[in-house]
């Protein structure tokens, strides 16, 4: 019976007993371990919520693509592919809120998994359809969060209705930041790209004797964030929305990526740890970045430095924004301290 399943499994007769017994029991082991994980990936495609992804508007409930149906755990722990799957959480907002270090600094958790460009579906591609967002999105793991940004998403009218058709249980995150200051920086980032632009006194003012603030300037309008919460409370409540401090992410990016690992359901693994703070930039920056063990800062786009601005155009822009930010705390139970 030993030599027949010996010839069978071509194991050399002339090798010495005990390595024999080894290499049978290898064999034994790795079938073993394949049946195993084989049947887990088959009741797990059969009866688990996670193999059946959100629908999008008009479509119908389906599990995922047949390749991704048909992969086993076994087949992805060598491949390493995992599954695309539509965002469960997604940064919102706001521009020159602090939104690209905040997802930098959630890429440093392993149970992140989260698109580098901003995919603009919501606002600028959702013509294209969830087939091809999906398509843009990193491959996960069971148990890892697909994350996305787009900030121009808190001030889109469509948004929110559209984000509820994907998944009504999507995370939101909004990243806000003193709308004067906001303003300022908006326009720091334009005056880079385009020199000759106005200067930011003449563009805030419709008449500047009279002091008529113009809010179709967007460096302007952005800010109004009362305005804008008022239409995404339309489509998700308060409390799937998270509103992190632009000023504390930099203050104490520990306590602020604290509450967002706590948001999202995860273990608190980013901690003081992972943060050092560059006194050139004026912000913190990471020890080791997400797949790196070098230091890492973002890039030269970011913390520019601000122009002069006529401080009675800001004074009047902080009494503008005032009565906005009142409302914007008592909506948020929230104060930011913006005045």
């Amino acid at each position: 019976m030993g030599q027949r399943l010996n010839r069978c499994l071509d194991v050399p007769v002339a090798l010495p007993p005990l390595r024999r017994r080894l290499l049978l029991l290898f064999i034994m082991l790795f079938l073993w371990l394949y049946m195993f994980y084989s049947c887990a990936g088959s009741c797990a495609t059969r009866g688990s919520p996670v193999a059946r992804e959100e629908s999008g508007p008009g479509e119908q409930q389906r599990g995922p693509p047949p390749a991704a149906a048909a992969a086993s755990p076994i087949s992805s722990f060598f491949n390493g592919s995992g599954t695309k799957r539509l965002p469960q959480a997604i940064i919102i907002g706001v521009k020159k809120g602090g939104t690209r270090a905040l997802l930098e600094f959630l890429r440093v958790h392993p149970d992140v998994r989260a698109v580098g460009a901003e995919p603009h579906f919501f606002d600028r591609n959702y013509e294209r359809g969830l087939a091809w967002y999906r398509d843009l999105m990193p491959r996960t793991l069971e148990g890892q969060i697909t994350m996305e940004k787009t900030p121009s998403y808190f001030v889109t009218k469509e948004a929110p209705a559209r984000i509820s058709s994907m998944s009504k249980g999507t995370k939101l995150i909004v990243v806000v930041r003193d709308p004067v200051t906001r303003a300022i920086s908006d326009y720091t980032q334009t005056l880079s790209k385009k020199p000759d632009i106005p200067t930011f006194e003449s563009l805030t003012f419709k008449n500047r004797t009279t002091g008529l603030i113009d809010t179709s300037w967007s460096a302007i309008q952005i800010g109004i964030y009362a305005k804008h919460l008022e239409n995404w409370l339309l489509y998700f409540p308060i409390g799937q929305i998270l509103f992190v401090s632009g000023e504390r992410l930099i203050s104490d990016p520990a306590g602020e990526l604290g509450r967002v690992q706590d948001f999202l359901g995860l273990k608190r693994i980013i901690t003081d740890k992972h943060f050092y703070f560059n006194k050139t930039k004026g912000f913190p920056c990471l020890k080791k970045a997400e797949g790196s063990s070098k230091p890492h800062c973002l890039g030269k786009t970011k913390g520019r430095t601000h122009p002069d601005i006529d401080q009675e155009v800001v004074q009047r822009l902080r009494d503008f924004y005032r009565p906005f930010n009142m409302k914007f705390y008592q909506m948020t139970g929230q104060d930011f301290g913006w005045d």
